[in-house]
Protein backbone atom coordinates (compact mmCIF):
# COMPACT_ATOMS: atom_id res chain seq x y z
CA UNK A 1 0.00 0.00 0.00
CA UNK A 2 1.39 3.23 -1.14
CA UNK A 3 1.02 5.91 1.91
CA UNK A 4 0.77 9.66 0.80
CA UNK A 5 1.53 12.95 3.30
CA UNK A 6 -0.76 15.59 1.47
CA UNK A 7 0.11 19.35 1.79
CA UNK A 8 -1.99 21.87 3.75
CA UNK A 9 -3.25 24.76 1.30
CA UNK A 10 -0.46 27.26 2.01
CA UNK A 11 2.34 24.42 1.20
CA UNK A 12 0.13 23.46 -2.31
CA UNK A 13 0.58 27.35 -3.80
CA UNK A 14 4.70 26.29 -3.92
CA UNK A 15 4.06 23.11 -6.07
CA UNK A 16 4.95 22.48 -9.88
CA UNK A 17 2.87 20.69 -12.31
CA UNK A 18 4.66 17.21 -11.19
CA UNK A 19 5.12 18.04 -7.47
CA UNK A 20 0.56 17.86 -7.54
CA UNK A 21 0.35 15.12 -9.90
CA UNK A 22 2.68 12.78 -8.08
CA UNK A 23 0.55 14.02 -4.59
CA UNK A 24 -3.26 14.13 -5.85
CA UNK A 25 -3.58 12.28 -8.53
CA UNK A 26 -3.51 8.66 -8.21
CA UNK A 27 -2.79 6.42 -11.50
CA UNK A 28 -1.26 2.88 -10.38
CA UNK A 29 -5.25 1.60 -10.19
CA UNK A 30 -6.93 -1.46 -11.90
CA UNK A 31 -3.46 -3.82 -12.63
CA UNK A 32 -5.06 -7.07 -13.80
CA UNK A 33 -4.80 -9.54 -11.55
CA UNK A 34 -3.67 -7.29 -8.57
CA UNK A 35 -4.95 -5.49 -5.32
CA UNK A 36 -3.73 -1.76 -5.12
CA UNK A 37 -4.37 0.23 -2.18
CA UNK A 38 -3.11 4.17 -1.65
CA UNK A 39 -3.59 5.38 2.20
CA UNK A 40 -3.66 9.27 2.73
CA UNK A 41 -4.02 11.29 5.70
CA UNK A 42 -6.62 13.16 4.65
CA UNK A 43 -9.40 11.61 6.82
CA UNK A 44 -7.05 8.68 6.61
CA UNK A 45 -8.55 7.61 3.22
CA UNK A 46 -7.86 4.28 1.53
CA UNK A 47 -8.26 4.04 -1.90
CA UNK A 48 -7.69 1.53 -4.00
CA UNK A 49 -9.03 -1.02 -6.86
CA UNK A 50 -9.22 -5.01 -7.61
CA UNK A 51 -9.16 -6.76 -10.67
CA UNK A 52 -9.35 -10.40 -10.05
CA UNK A 53 -8.41 -12.28 -13.11
CA UNK A 54 -7.89 -16.40 -13.34
CA UNK A 55 -7.59 -16.42 -9.53
CA UNK A 56 -10.06 -14.57 -7.02
CA UNK A 57 -8.11 -11.62 -4.62
CA UNK A 58 -8.37 -11.63 -1.13
CA UNK A 59 -8.82 -8.18 0.64
CA UNK A 60 -6.29 -8.06 3.79
CA UNK A 61 -4.70 -5.43 6.39
CA UNK A 62 -1.60 -3.45 5.38
CA UNK A 63 0.81 -3.69 8.42
CA UNK A 64 0.45 -0.29 8.28
CA UNK A 65 -3.61 -1.07 9.88
CA UNK A 66 -1.97 -2.64 12.91
CA UNK A 67 -5.48 -4.69 12.30
CA UNK A 68 -6.64 -8.57 12.00
CA UNK A 69 -8.54 -7.65 9.10
CA UNK A 70 -8.81 -4.81 7.20
CA UNK A 71 -12.27 -3.41 8.17
CA UNK A 72 -11.62 -4.47 11.93
CA UNK A 73 -11.97 -0.31 12.50
CA UNK A 74 -13.31 0.65 8.94
CA UNK A 75 -15.84 0.58 6.43
CA UNK A 76 -15.62 0.05 2.79
CA UNK A 77 -17.40 0.95 -0.45
CA UNK A 78 -16.68 -0.55 -3.50
CA UNK A 79 -18.38 0.24 -7.30
CA UNK A 80 -17.55 -2.31 -10.26
CA UNK A 81 -16.41 -0.42 -13.26
CA UNK A 82 -15.72 -3.67 -15.36
CA UNK A 83 -17.31 -7.09 -16.80
CA UNK A 84 -19.71 -9.15 -14.27
CA UNK A 85 -18.02 -10.81 -10.45
CA UNK A 86 -18.95 -11.58 -7.56
CA UNK A 87 -17.81 -10.22 -3.99
CA UNK A 88 -18.08 -12.04 -1.28
CA UNK A 89 -18.55 -10.62 2.32
CA UNK A 90 -17.81 -13.09 5.09
CA UNK A 91 -19.60 -15.92 2.73
CA UNK A 92 -22.05 -13.61 1.47
CA UNK A 93 -22.36 -13.20 -2.22
CA UNK A 94 -23.04 -10.08 -3.84
CA UNK A 95 -23.19 -10.48 -7.81
CA UNK A 96 -21.97 -7.40 -9.07
CA UNK A 97 -22.93 -5.92 -12.68
CA UNK A 98 -21.19 -3.15 -14.19
CA UNK A 99 -21.89 0.24 -12.01
CA UNK A 100 -23.25 -1.49 -9.16
CA UNK A 101 -21.85 -0.65 -5.68
CA UNK A 102 -21.63 -2.78 -2.22
CA UNK A 103 -21.13 -0.98 1.07
CA UNK A 104 -19.29 -3.08 3.75
CA UNK A 105 -19.49 -2.11 7.20
CA UNK A 106 -16.86 -2.51 10.06
CA UNK A 107 -16.88 -6.42 11.37
CA UNK A 108 -16.88 -7.82 8.02
CA UNK A 109 -13.77 -9.92 8.59
CA UNK A 110 -13.14 -11.67 5.10
CA UNK A 111 -13.81 -9.94 1.40
CA UNK A 112 -12.93 -12.05 -1.24
CA UNK A 113 -13.04 -10.29 -4.93
CA UNK A 114 -13.49 -12.57 -8.27
CA UNK A 115 -14.44 -11.98 -11.81
CA UNK A 116 -16.69 -14.16 -13.88
CA UNK A 117 -14.83 -13.87 -17.24
CA UNK A 118 -10.73 -13.40 -16.44
CA UNK A 119 -10.97 -11.98 -20.69
CA UNK A 120 -13.49 -9.35 -19.47
CA UNK A 121 -12.43 -8.95 -15.15
CA UNK A 122 -14.31 -6.98 -12.99
CA UNK A 123 -12.82 -3.86 -12.00
CA UNK A 124 -13.72 -3.20 -8.31
CA UNK A 125 -12.83 0.65 -7.44
CA UNK A 126 -12.64 0.38 -3.18
CA UNK A 127 -12.83 3.51 -1.32
CA UNK A 128 -12.63 2.92 2.69
CA UNK A 129 -12.63 5.33 5.61
CA UNK A 130 -12.47 4.65 9.44
CA UNK A 131 -15.79 3.47 11.37
CA UNK A 132 -16.54 3.77 15.11
CA UNK A 133 -19.44 1.96 14.71
CA UNK A 134 -20.68 -1.85 12.21
CA UNK A 135 -23.43 -0.83 10.05
CA UNK A 136 -25.08 -4.38 7.72
CA UNK A 137 -23.38 -4.70 4.13
CA UNK A 138 -25.80 -3.34 1.49
CA UNK A 139 -25.51 -4.02 -2.26
CA UNK A 140 -26.90 -1.11 -4.40
CA UNK A 141 -27.58 -1.83 -8.04
CA UNK A 142 -27.10 0.54 -10.25
CA UNK A 143 -31.09 0.00 -11.91
CA UNK A 144 -32.11 0.55 -9.10
CA UNK A 145 -31.34 3.96 -8.08
CA UNK A 146 -33.41 7.21 -9.54
CA UNK A 147 -31.13 9.43 -10.97
CA UNK A 148 -30.94 13.44 -10.11
CA UNK A 149 -30.93 14.80 -13.51
CA UNK A 150 -29.53 18.52 -13.23
CA UNK A 151 -27.36 20.75 -15.57
CA UNK A 152 -28.75 22.10 -19.23
CA UNK A 153 -27.16 21.45 -22.70
CA UNK A 154 -27.15 25.17 -23.06
CA UNK A 155 -24.29 25.54 -20.41
CA UNK A 156 -22.37 21.65 -20.90
CA UNK A 157 -23.05 20.13 -17.92
CA UNK A 158 -26.27 18.22 -18.27
CA UNK A 159 -25.57 15.13 -16.33
CA UNK A 160 -27.18 11.91 -14.09
CA UNK A 161 -26.49 12.23 -10.14
CA UNK A 162 -26.73 8.33 -9.11
CA UNK A 163 -26.55 8.26 -5.19
CA UNK A 164 -25.53 4.92 -4.02
CA UNK A 165 -24.18 4.98 -0.11
CA UNK A 166 -26.11 7.96 1.25
CA UNK A 167 -28.09 8.67 4.09
CA UNK A 168 -31.89 7.79 3.91
CA UNK A 169 -30.31 4.42 1.95
CA UNK A 170 -27.84 3.02 3.05
CA UNK A 171 -26.57 3.29 6.75
CA UNK A 172 -22.57 4.55 7.05
CA UNK A 173 -20.17 5.95 9.12
CA UNK A 174 -19.16 8.74 7.02
CA UNK A 175 -18.76 7.08 3.74
CA UNK A 176 -21.38 9.07 0.85
CA UNK A 177 -20.47 6.97 -2.48
CA UNK A 178 -22.18 7.36 -5.81
CA UNK A 179 -21.62 8.29 -9.41
CA UNK A 180 -22.21 10.83 -11.88
CA UNK A 181 -22.87 10.55 -15.56
CA UNK A 182 -22.14 13.43 -18.39
CA UNK A 183 -24.65 13.43 -21.27
CA UNK A 184 -23.52 13.31 -24.88
CA UNK A 185 -22.52 17.46 -25.55
CA UNK A 186 -21.99 18.04 -22.21
CA UNK A 187 -18.14 18.36 -20.50
CA UNK A 188 -18.30 20.02 -17.37
CA UNK A 189 -19.14 18.31 -14.34
CA UNK A 190 -19.63 21.21 -11.86
CA UNK A 191 -19.48 24.65 -12.29
CA UNK A 192 -19.48 26.84 -10.77
CA UNK A 193 -17.36 25.13 -8.35
CA UNK A 194 -17.60 24.49 -4.65
CA UNK A 195 -15.68 23.27 -1.52
CA UNK A 196 -16.57 20.94 1.49
CA UNK A 197 -15.21 22.30 4.45
CA UNK A 198 -16.41 19.13 6.53
CA UNK A 199 -15.15 16.53 4.10
CA UNK A 200 -12.76 15.40 1.73
CA UNK A 201 -13.50 13.85 -1.59
CA UNK A 202 -12.15 11.67 -4.24
CA UNK A 203 -12.97 11.54 -8.05
CA UNK A 204 -12.30 8.69 -9.71
CA UNK A 205 -13.03 9.50 -13.67
CA UNK A 206 -14.17 6.58 -16.02
CA UNK A 207 -15.68 5.79 -19.47
CA UNK A 208 -12.94 8.44 -21.30
CA UNK A 209 -12.51 7.29 -24.83
CA UNK A 210 -8.85 7.16 -26.24
CA UNK A 211 -7.13 10.26 -25.92
CA UNK A 212 -9.97 12.09 -24.21
CA UNK A 213 -8.99 13.65 -21.04
CA UNK A 214 -10.74 15.63 -18.15
CA UNK A 215 -9.14 18.77 -16.58
CA UNK A 216 -10.07 18.55 -12.73
CA UNK A 217 -9.40 22.36 -11.22
CA UNK A 218 -8.67 22.39 -7.72
CA UNK A 219 -7.09 24.91 -5.18
CA UNK A 220 -7.92 27.83 -4.13
CA UNK A 221 -10.22 30.45 -5.80
CA UNK A 222 -8.28 33.38 -6.18
CA UNK A 223 -5.69 31.07 -7.25
CA UNK A 224 -6.64 28.13 -9.23
CA UNK A 225 -4.37 24.76 -10.26
CA UNK A 226 -5.70 21.69 -12.72
CA UNK A 227 -4.87 18.43 -13.22
CA UNK A 228 -5.01 16.66 -16.30
CA UNK A 229 -6.86 13.23 -16.03
CA UNK A 230 -6.76 10.41 -18.28
CA UNK A 231 -9.33 7.21 -18.15
CA UNK A 232 -9.48 5.65 -14.59
CA UNK A 233 -7.22 7.87 -12.75
CA UNK A 234 -8.51 9.42 -9.47
CA UNK A 235 -7.74 13.04 -7.99
CA UNK A 236 -7.81 13.93 -4.21
CA UNK A 237 -9.78 17.01 -3.32
CA UNK A 238 -9.09 17.97 0.04
CA UNK A 239 -11.43 20.00 2.12
CA UNK A 240 -9.68 23.37 1.16
CA UNK A 241 -9.89 23.16 -2.29
CA UNK A 242 -12.32 23.78 -4.61
CA UNK A 243 -13.16 20.91 -7.45
CA UNK A 244 -14.22 21.06 -10.74
CA UNK A 245 -13.68 19.48 -14.04
CA UNK A 246 -14.31 20.07 -17.76
CA UNK A 247 -13.58 17.29 -20.61
CA UNK A 248 -12.47 16.91 -24.23
CA UNK A 249 -15.47 14.10 -24.15
CA UNK A 250 -18.41 13.22 -22.11
CA UNK A 251 -17.17 10.93 -19.18
CA UNK A 252 -18.58 9.69 -16.06
CA UNK A 253 -17.25 9.63 -12.75
CA UNK A 254 -17.19 8.34 -9.26
CA UNK A 255 -17.50 10.62 -6.23
CA UNK A 256 -16.62 9.34 -2.55
CA UNK A 257 -16.82 11.57 0.51
CA UNK A 258 -15.87 11.27 4.15
CA UNK A 259 -15.46 13.87 7.54
CA UNK A 260 -17.87 15.02 10.17
CA UNK A 261 -21.06 16.08 7.74
CA UNK A 262 -22.63 12.91 5.51
CA UNK A 263 -25.34 15.66 3.90
CA UNK A 264 -24.75 15.44 0.24
CA UNK A 265 -26.27 19.40 -0.29
CA UNK A 266 -23.62 20.39 2.67
CA UNK A 267 -21.69 22.64 -0.22
CA UNK A 268 -19.85 25.77 0.48
CA UNK A 269 -20.05 27.90 -3.26
CA UNK A 270 -18.00 29.72 -4.87
CA UNK A 271 -19.34 32.73 -7.01
CA UNK A 272 -17.69 32.84 -10.84
CA UNK A 273 -16.41 36.20 -10.27
CA UNK A 274 -13.89 34.56 -7.44
CA UNK A 275 -12.32 32.54 -9.56
CA UNK A 276 -8.65 33.32 -10.87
Amino acid sequence: MEMRQLPDQSSFKRLGTEEIRATFLVDNLFVPGAINLNHFDYERAVLGSAVPTAHALVLEAPDIFRAEYFTERRELGIMNLGGAGQVLADGDPFDMAKRDSLYIGRGTQQIEFSSEDSQNPAQYYIVSYPAHQPYPNRQIKATDIEPMEIGSKQDSNERSIYQAIIPGKIDSGQLVMGFTELSTGSVWNTMPAHRHVRRMEVYLYYDLPGDAVVMHLMGQPDETRHIMVREKQAVISPSWSLHSGVGTHNYGFVWAMGGENQDYTDMDAVAMAELR
